[in-house]
C-alpha cells in the first residue's frame, strides 16, 4: 500500500474558495481600507463558495487525501448541501451587519475575515471523512465567533457573552477531542467509517467501558456545540449579548455546524443501538425544557434563543428513533439521517428570516429589544412584520409556513417508520406548546400600541432598511420556494 496520497483538487475547490475569500478580505482590507470593497469582496466570494459547492456536488461523490479505502475527504450530495446553505447564510449575514458596520460599531475588515474563516469551517465540516479533520473543522466554524461576539465597540453585554461563549466552548471542545482519544485508544483508527466497520465487525470493542465512556463524552461535547438541554445554559445569554447579525449565524450557522458534526460520528462511526437511547433523551429534554422556558421570555432575542433550543430537540427527534431495533434497520436509518439534516436546512433558513425582520424593525446597531418593542409593528411597517410572522408561523409549523410544516411532517414520518410513536408523540405535543409562544409574538405585531410616544429604543426610529431589507426579502422568498419544494432538500440530504 502507498502512503502517498493523491489530491484532487476538484473536491477541494469548495474549501480552495472559502479559504480564499478570508484572504482576499484580508487583503483587501489592508491595501483598499475601503470598508465597501471589503464587504463586497466577503460577499462575492461567499457567492462564489456556494456556486463551486453546488458544483461539485452535481456530480459523482468525490474522494480525496485517501490512504486505501479511508478517505479524510469526502464531498458528495450532503456535503454540497451544507457548503451552499453555510456559504448562502454568511451572505446574508453580511447583508444584516451593513448598517452596524457603516456606522463603524465593530471594524470592517476584521468583521468580514472572521465571518470568512468561519464559513470555511463549515464548508470543510461538511466533507469530513475523519475525526481529526472534523473537529479541527467545527472549530474553525467557532473559533472566529468567539470573537465576533464581543467585538462590538463599547458593549459590556457583547464581551459578556463572548467570555461565556468562550468558556463554555473551551469545555467542549476538551470533552470531544478526549472522545475521539479514547476511540483511537480502542479501535487504533480515527477515520468514520474504520470505526463504525471495526465497531460492527467486533463486538468484544463496543462491550469495552471505554468505549462507552469514549461514546458518552463524544456524544456530550458535541451535544455542546447544538445547544442540546441540559448542555444548553450558554446559548440564551450568549445570542442576547451578540450583535444581532452574530446571533442570526450562531442560531444558523452554528447550530447546522454542530449538527453536521454529530450526524457524521452517529451514522459512520458510533454503534446505533448505544447512540439512539441518548440521542432520544437529548431530544425530549432539548424540545420540552426549550418550549417551556420560551413562554417565560419577553426580550426578542431570549425568545429566538429557546425556540433555537427546542428546535435543536425535533432536529434530534428522528435520530432518537436508533434506540430500537425497527430504527436501525438501513432503510429507517436513512429516512431518519436524511430527516434530521432537511429540518435543519428548513429551520435555519426560517430563523435568518426571523433575526432579519428582527433587524429590520429595530433602530440600526441596536439589540433585539423587548417584545413590547414589536407591539404593533405591522401598522408601522407592514411589509417587514409580515415577513416576521411567516417565520414565526414557519417555526411553529403551521401553514402558510409550509417550509415549517414538512419539516415536522418530515420529522413525524421518520420516527413513525422508524417504529418510534412515543418519541413522534412528545414531537407533536411539543409542537402545540410552542404555537403559545410563536403565536403570541406573531398577534402582538398587529396589537395597537399605546398613543403615547414610544422608548427611546423603539421602533420609532426605525431607518430605511436598504441591504437588510435584500436579505429578508430574499431569506423570505427561500422559505416560501422551500415550502413548495420539500422533496428536493430531503432528496439532496439523503444522499
Amino acid at each position: 500500500m502507498t502512503l502517498v496520497q493523491s489530491v484532487d483538487s476538484v473536491a477541494l475547490l469548495p474549501a480552495y474558495l472559502a479559504a480564499g475569500t478570508a484572504v482576499l478580505v484580508l487583503i483587501t482590507d489592508l491595501v483598499l481600507a475601503r470598508p465597501r470593497a471589503t464587504i463586497a469582496v466577503a460577499a462575492l466570494g461567499a457567492l462564489g463558495t456556494a456556486v463551486g459547492s453546488a458544483l461539485v456536488g452535481a456530480g459523482a461523490e468525490r474522494r480525496t487525501f485517501c490512504v486505501g479505502a479511508d478517505c479524510s475527504w469526502i464531498f458528495g450530495g450532503r456535503a454540497a448541501l451544507v457548503g451552499v446553505v453555510v456559504a448562502l447564510l454568511t451572505v446574508g449575514v453580511l447583508g444584516l451587519s451593513v448598517p452596524a458596520l457603516r456606522a463603524g460599531r465593530s471594524p470592517v475588515g476584521e468583521y468580514c475575515f472572521l465571518l470568512a474563516c468561519s464559513m470555511t469551517g463549515g464548508v470543510v465540516l461538511g466533507a469530513a471523512g475523519d475525526l481529526i479533520t472534523l473537529i479541527v473543522a467545527l472549530e474553525t466554524l467557532t473559533l472566529p465567533l468567539y470573537v465576533l461576539v464581543g467585538l462590538r465597540r463599547g458593549s459590556l453585554a457583547s464581551a459578556e457573552a463572548a467570555l461565556t461563549f468562550f468558556v463554555v466552548s473551551v469545555v467542549a471542545t476538551t470533552l470531544t477531542l478526549l472522545g475521539a482519544a479514547l476511540l483511537y485508544a480502542v479501535t487504533g483508527g480515527l477515520h468514520l467509517d474504520r470505526l463504525g466497520a471495526l465497531l460492527t465487525e467486533r463486538p468484544e470493542l463496543r462491550d469495552l467501558p471505554l468505549t462507552t465512556a469514549a461514546v458518552a463524552v463524544l456524544l456530550v461535547g458535541l451535544a455542546f456545540k447544538v445547544a442540546a438541554v441540559p448542555f444548553h445554559a450558554w446559548a440564551p445569554a450568549t445570542y442576547d449579548g451578540a450583535p444581532l447579525p452574530v446571533a442570526a449565524y450562531l442560531s444558523t450557522a452554528s447550530k447546522l455546524g454542530g449538527l453536521v458534526a454529530l450526524l457524521a460520528v452517529v451514522q459512520r462511526a458510533l454503534p446505533a443501538d448505544q447512540t439512539g437511547p441518548v440521542l432520544a433523551l437529548l431530544a425530549v429534554l432539548t424540545m420540552t425544557v426549550g418550549n417551556l422556558v420560551a413562554l417565560r421570555q419577553r426580550r426578542t432575542v431570549r425568545l429566538l434563543a429557546w425556540s433555537s433550543v427546542a428546535q435543536a430537540g425535533y432536529i434530534l427527534a428522528p435520530l432518537g428513533a436508533l434506540a430500537l431495533a425497527a430504527g436501525r434497520t438501513d432503510e429507517a436509518r436513512s429516512a431518519a439521517y436524511a430527516a434530521a439534516v432537511a429540518y435543519a436546512v428548513f429551520f435555519v433558513v426560517l430563523e435568518l428570516a426571523a433575526f432579519a425582520a428582527v433587524t429590520a424593525l429595530r433602530p440600526a446597531g441596536a439589540d433585539g429589544g423587548t417584545l413590547d418593542d414589536l407591539r404593533g409593528a405591522a401598522r408601522r411597517h407592514p411589509w417587514r412584520a409580515a415577513a416576521l410572522g411567516l417565520a414565526l408561523v414557519g417555526l411553529a409549523g403551521l401553514p402558510p409556513g409550509l417550509a415549517g410544516l414538512f419539516a415536522k411532517v418530515t420529522v413525524v414520518r421518520a420516527l413513525l417508520d422508524g417504529g418510534a410513536a412515543w418519541l413522534a408523540l412528545v414531537v407533536a405535543l411539543n409542537a402545540v406548546i410552542g404555537l403559545a409562544y410563536y403565536l403570541r409574538v406573531t398577534a402582538a405585531l398587529w396589537t395597537p400600541t399605546p398613543l403615547a410616544a414610544p422608548s427611546s429604543g423603539g421602533t420609532a426610529a426605525v431607518p430605511v432598511v436598504g441591504v437588510v431589507g435584500v436579505v429578508l426579502a430574499a431569506a423570505t422568498v427561500a422559505a416560501v420556494v422551500l415550502g413548495f419544494a420539500p422533496q428536493l432538500v430531503l432528496d439532496l440530504a439523503g444522499r
